[in-house]
C-alpha cells in the first residue's frame, strides 16, 4: 500500500515475476562482474550488473519489450509512439521491429547522434524535435490522437516498471542476497523496479537511486515526499535529464527505496573513465552514475555486498572526446 494515499501500489513483484517469464529468452541475461581493484578500493564485495551488454546496449529493452508484448491485437497493428533522449526510444524501436509493431520516436534535436542514428536503424520513424522551445509529451501525444498510436512512455508505465525490475531479480539470482543495491535514477522505472524486486528476494537490503547533482529532482522529491521538477538539468547524463518521478514511479520510490544520492558531472566522468580503464567495459555517462557513488564514496559499505546496476553503454564517443 501506499501509506501516503492509502491506496493500492501500482506494481508488485508479482508483476515484476511476470515480466521476468515474458523476458526469458527474449532479453539478455546480463553478467554481473567482478573487479579485486574495485573490492579493494571500497572495502566490499561489488557485483556490476552489466546492462550495457543487454539488447540495444542498455536496460531500456526490459521494459519496452514487456509493455509492447502486452498491447492488444489492435494497439499492434496502430503502432506506438515514445519520446527519449536515447535508450528508451532504441528499446522501443527494437521491442517494435521484434514483435512487428510500427514505432514513432520524438526525440531532441542534442540526442547523441549514436542514439539517433541507432534508433533509425532499428526500422523507427523518428520525429525531431528543440527540448528548449516544444514538449516532447505534448507532440507524442498530439501523434497518439492524429494517427491512432499507443503512448509508451519511458518510465511513467506499470508495465515498463515490472520490466525493468528484471535486471535486479536477475543479479539476486546470480549472485545471492545484497546488503545494499545502487541503482542509476532518472524519472525512476529502473530504481522503482528494482528495489520492488530487490525488497522481496534479499529482504535488509537497501535500495539506493542515483542522479546527478544537476538534475536531483528525484532526490528532492524524496526528501521533501513531494514531487519536485527540474526544467532541462545540464549535465552529462542524457539519460537523466528527465523532469521529475511519475505519477507511477514516485509512489513506488517513496514506499520501496531505502535513500538517494547524487553525484557532480566530474565524479560521473572520472568513474565513467575508471570503468573504462580498469573493468574494460564501455559505460555511458548515466549508466556509470550508480558506480559513481560507490566509487566516489557516497555510500560507505565497507564489509558489505553492493550490487551496482551499470544501465547502459551506448557512449557517443565523439561527443566525448572533449572530455579525454
Amino acid at each position: 500500500m501506499d501509506t501516503a494515499t492509502n491506496q493500492p501500489l501500482p506494481v508488485s513483484y508479482a508483476d515484476v515475476a511476470a515480466a521476468a517469464k515474458k523476458l526469458e529468452g527474449v532479453a539478455h541475461r546480463t553478467p554481473a562482474l567482478t573487479s579485486r581493484t574495485v573490492d579493494e578500493r571500497t572495502g566490499a564485495k561489488v557485483y556490476f550488473k552489466c546492462e550495457n551488454f543487454q539488447r540495444m546496449g542498455a536496460f531500456k529493452f526490459r521494459g519496452a519489450y514487456y509493455a509492447l508484448s502486452n498491447l492488444s491485437d489492435e494497439q499492434k497493428r496502430r503502432g506506438v509512439v515514445a519520446y527519449s533522449s536515447g535508450n528508451h526510444a532504441q528499446a522501443v524501436a527494437l521491442a517494435g521491429k521484434l514483435l512487428g509493431v510500427k514505432a514513432v520516436i520524438v526525440m531532441p534535436d542534442d540526442a547523441p547522434a549514436v542514439k539517433l542514428d541507432a534508433t533509425r536503424g532499428y526500422g523507427a520513424e523518428v520525429i525531431i524535435y528543440n527540448r528548449e522551445t516544444q514538449d516532447r509529451e505534448q507532440i507524442a501525444c498530439g501523434l497518439a490522437e492524429k494517427r491512432s498510436l499507443t503512448v509508451i512512455p519511458p518510465f511513467d508505465h506499470p508495465y515498463v516498471v515490472a520490466g525493468q525490475g528484471t535486471a535486479a531479480t536477475e543479479l539476486i539470482e546470480d549472485v545471492g542476497p545484497l546488503d545494499y543495491l545502487l541503482v542509476p535514477c532518472g524519472g525512476g522505472g529502473l530504481i522503482s523496479g528494482c528495489a520492488i524486486a530487490a525488497n522481496h528476494l534479499s529482504p535488509g537490503i537497501k535500495a539506493i537511486g542515483v542522479e546527478p547533482a544537476a538534475g536531483d529532482d528525484v532526490t528532492r522529491s524524496f526528501r521533501t515526499k513531494t514531487l519536485q521538477i527540474v526544467h532541462n538539468p545540464d549535465t552529462i547524463a542524457d539519460g537523466a535529464r528527465t523532469h521529475s518521478a511519475g505519477k507511477i514511479t514516485f509512489p513506488l520510490i517513496l514506499h520501496h527505496v531505502h535513500d538517494m544520492l547524487t553525484v557532480t558531472d566530474e565524479e560521473l566522468l572520472r568513474s565513467m573513465f575508471y570503468l573504462w580503464e580498469r573493468m574494460k567495459i564501455v559505460v555511458e555517462p548515466t549508466g556509470a552514475l550508480a558506480a559513481a557513488a560507490l566509487l566516489e564514496g557516497k555510500l560507505d559499505a565497507r564489509g558489505g555486498r553492493v550490487g551496482v546496476i551499470i544501465s547502459g553503454g551506448n557512449v557517443d564517443l565523439k561527443s566525448l572526446t572533449r572530455f579525454i
